[in-house]
């Protein structure tokens, strides 16, 4: 089912939480995934839809925004799309609820101040029990989630991974754009004063030296 899980913050991707399943060979393959993950969630913001699926062949990345936080999974085209977001929402559910018992309703504040990095690792052990959970479709609780699961989940958008590396890759340029046409205007800025201290001095000079000698 699922290879990867991801909980992060939107406003500027920080990773709170993430977590591959056990059994998942370390390679480049997983390596890449885990680049393309992070390049969704960098390209998140608080308009992004709430729900999307993108498409990472031959897998599929599910992704569920709520309070300002994403969950994303990463598992086989195969695996079915609204037993995904069952998953995704069950993990929301139970991260809300650890935060609660930890902090009380003061639970979200502490997601935006969190200034480290998988500063709430210790939910990995419900997200690799949750994964185990859902790792078989056919079994009798998973069926029992799909039959009372009631989500329309036709209108979630779906995109390709390629769309979203190349927005990526357009969002990098512009921002490169933007800080060398920052820089550009700071020289630019330096240079007109050095231009005005120098024809303040040779306005000034001559008078000055005329007073020395005098």
């Amino acid at each position: 089912m699922s290879m990867l899980t991801i909980i992060a913050r939107v406003t500027d991707g920080l990773l709170l939480v993430a977590s591959t399943d056990s059994s998942t060979e370390i390679n480049r393959t997983a390596e890449i995934y885990r680049d393309q993950a992070k390049e969704i969630i960098k390209q998140l913001n608080p308009r992004s839809e709430a729900k999307c699926s993108i498409v990472s062949e031959p897998m599929i990345f599910h992704y569920l925004i709520e309070h300002g936080i994403c969950y994303l999974t990463l598992s086989e085209k195969s695996y079915p799309k609204r037993l995904a977001f069952l998953y995704l929402e069950e993990l929301h559910e139970a991260f809300v609820e650890e935060l609660r018992r930890d902090y009380s309703e003061d639970w979200l504040s502490q997601i935006e101040i969190v200034s480290r990095p998988y500063g709430f690792i210790k939910f990995d052990k419900v997200i690799q029990r949750k994964r185990r959970d859902f790792l078989d479709p056919s079994s009798r609780d998973n069926m029992a989630r799909l039959k009372n699961d009631l989500a329309d989940i036709h209108d979630i958008m779906k995109k390709n991974i390629q769309e979203v590396l190349n927005r990526g890759e357009k969002l990098d340029h512009v921002s490169q754009i933007s800080k060398n046409l920052a820089s550009q205007a700071e020289q630019f800025k330096w240079n007109s004063k050095k231009l005005s201290l120098l024809a303040l001095w040779q306005k000034y000079a001559p008078m000055a030296a005329i007073g020395i000698v005098v």
